[in-house]
């Protein structure tokens, strides 16, 4: 394995390249300007706006990559000006607009002029605003509705499982101490959800409402105009410093570290069992073996996926889908007897009707399903003995908007994925810091019942909101990827590495990640679509090296590890029979100093550098050597560490 992959590969899983947005700047007021919109929207270094976009989407929520021409900017000491031009087309319609953005007095204003050239099919078509969730979760907001009514209120603590907030014009917070700012949306009716129910790390402010019809056509000549406004007053003391070092410090002790496990769809039974004895050494606590019916999944699946999961040394869990309505108890009957008749392998049972695995959107009807008591009492009767899970399949959003019947269970469940509304490298990193507060609500539904996550992965596994997760044949970064490149490089370690921490420090008791082999896998088997490198070379992707070094801590008391920039470094740490052992990464693509909470006897450090070598060393992380400075690391682009400590 002599021949390097690109620095590409080794970071992403792809050789796709990607333009590096282009800061604006008028005096103490900053934004980057990507694909025409506008993201991080700064005063004096302070986050105002995560995003002002305008999207256009098609009738099955899909956004369109629009094409950009004319594009013009001007920048001075005064301030800057953008303008281009924009069009959203498919083989059957086409929109375009014209679109400007500038600075005023105040802050800024970004507009559009668009026209539907044919009839428009579209859920949504118009401007997008995102506030962050750091410093504004929970804090007040001024409330300015479309009758010009002016209230007051606060961005939700807990995630709100539909809107939040409704009729808006303008909201107005306060950014940081002594700086406020007031976003203006005019041209429609705004209304906002939180979108920490999919995991991005922003309240998200969108035309047009969801109570009225949708999809819904634009006729041709119809004319769009809308625009969104920033009013900045007031400074702030606040420090902002370029210095790219990150301290961690240990807190208390939390109780053991959560079980790891990975999932197993029944497609990658046989991988599996191939790969089974590199995979073993991985030592997961569980493995998740879903079940559908709709499928072809019968009997014979199930031992199959029982068996392939105890290869790994791991317990089975069942994840069944049932198509039953009516007839839902015998269903249950019939795959407790197939459970029994394989010797009953599973310790933890998770159910979850088929309707509840599509989404259905606040205000809209439920379709029919099993009533929650006759599923969970049959469920009892038919699997005694081992735990009853329920939840969602899908994702914490259909978890929070139909809560779980928690007094018929013994734990709750739900997955994530990074890859809902956005695909690029910055908004996968960002979902880690909404964990939290998902984990911060998971705990409220389920009370005093053990949640657990998963089988999470970067990648979507399964599409509420449409037929099928985005197939990938170009091998590139797209939001609801099924078969996501960054799996496979560094960024996927260092993701993993951050879920975990987020996670185990929310309280999860099981945390499970996306599979063994195949789009959520840890390692090289043949694919249908291109695994630049590892198609030519196989081996071990590095997220292989995560999950055994999470697994291995797993269950061991977990000391609180506080990092100086969550957004930059996470990890977790805990006692082992080595003593204190700490797994920390990267989140970001630069080189960072991360000052250790106490002296490192040994560490080892996963990088770039040692890509080709972890491709084929699964214990490659255990050669850990005393480093030259105790006391801090460097790391490089999401690069991955373990250490001992003093």
């Amino acid at each position: 394995m002599d021949t390097a992959p690109s620095l590409g590969v080794r970071l992403y899983g792809t050789e796709e390249r990607v333009a590096a947005p282009r800061v604006l700047r008028a005096g103490p007021l900053s934004a980057e300007l990507e694909a025409g919109n506008l993201r991080y929207v700064r005063f004096e270094g302070i986050e105002l706006i995560r995003a002002i976009s305008f999207i256009v989407r098609d009738h099955n929520w899909g956004t369109y990559s629009t094409q950009i021409d004319k594009l013009s900017v001007h920048e001075n000491d005064a301030g800057f000006e953008v303008s281009y031009d924009a069009v959203a087309k498919d083989a059957d319609q086409e929109f375009r607009y014209r679109a400007t953005i500038g600075t005023t007095s105040e802050g800024l204003v970004f507009s559009v002029d668009g026209e539907a050239v044919t009839n428009f099919l579209t859920n949504r078509t118009g401007f997008v605003v995102l506030h962050p969730i750091a410093g504004v979760a929970g804090a007040l907001v001024e409330i300015e509705r479309v009758d010009g009514q002016v209230v007051q209120g606060r961005f939700p603590e807990l995630i709100d499982p539909v809107q939040p907030m409704m009729d808006l014009r303008c909201l107005s917070h306060q950014a940081a101490p002594g700086l406020r700012v007031s976003c203006r949306m005019e041209g429609d009716t705004f209304e906002m959800e939180d979108q920490r129910n999919w995991t991005d790390a922003s309240y998200k402010t969108y035309v047009r409402p969801l109570a009225l019809p949708w999809p819904y056509t634009m006729p041709a000549s119809t004319r769009l105009e809308q625009s969104v406004s920033l009013a900045v007053s007031g400074s702030t003391t606040a420090a902002n410093s370029a210095d790219r070092v990150v301290t961690l410090t240990l807190g208390a002790d939390q109780g053991p570290a959560p079980a790891l496990g990975l999932g197993l769809d029944p497609e990658q039974i046989e991988p599996t069992r191939y790969a089974s004895s590199t995979l073993a050494l991985v030592r997961p606590q569980h493995v998740i073996c879903h079940f559908d019916p709709r499928r072809g999944h019968d009997r014979e699946t199930l031992r199959s996926a029982a068996a392939a999961a105890s290869g790994l040394g791991a317990r089975p869990w069942l994840e069944a889908v049932l198509t039953s309505i009516d007839g839902v108890e015998q269903e249950i009957v019939s795959l407790g007897e197939a459970v029994s008749a394989i010797g009953a392998p599973f310790d933890v049972v998770l159910l979850s009707p088929a309707p509840d695995l599509k989404c259905t959107l606040p205000g809209s009807t439920w379709p029919p399903a099993p009533p929650p008591e006759a599923v969970f009492h049959a469920a009892r009767k038919a699997f005694p003995g081992v735990l009853i899970g329920g939840g969602m399949f899908s994702l914490f959003t259909e978890m929070n908007r139909k809560r779980p019947p928690i007094a018929l269970l013994d734990l709750v469940s739900f997955t994530t994925s990074a890859l809902v509304h956005a695909g690029d490298d910055r908004s996968v990193m960002e979902t880690l810091e909404s964990l939290p507060s998902i984990a911060g609500s998971a705990r409220a539904i389920a009370g005093e019942l053990p949640f657990a996550v998963g089988p999470s992965a970067i990648g979507l596994r399964m599409n509420p909101y449409g037929e099928a997760p985005m197939a990938n044949p170009r091998n590139i970064r797209q939001a609801m990827n099924f078969n996501d490149p960054r799996q496979r490089g560094l960024l996927g370690a260092a993701w993993a590495i951050g879920y975990y921490a987020r996670f185990a420090r929310g309280g999860a008791r099981a945390i499970t990640f996306g599979g063994t082999t195949g789009p959520f896998g840890l390692l090289q088997t043949p694919q249908s679509w291109p695994v630049p490198w590892y198609q030519e070379h196989g081996g071990l992707f590095p997220v292989f090296h995560a999950m055994r070094g999470l697994a291995g801590v797993a269950g061991h008391t977990q000391v609180a590890l506080d990092s100086s920039d969550a957004s930059a470094v996470l990890g977790v740490c805990c006692y082992t029979g080595q003593g204190r052992e700490i797994w920390i990464a990267n989140l970001t693509p630069d080189t960072l100093r991360v000052v250790l909470p106490a002296p490192a006897r040994a560490a080892f450090l996963l990088d770039a550098g040692r890509f080709v070598e972890a491709a084929s060393t699964p214990d490659l992380l255990d050669q850990l050597a005393p480093p030259a400075d105790p006391s801090s690391l460097t790391l490089g682009a999401f690069a991955v560490a373990r250490v001992r400590l003093l």
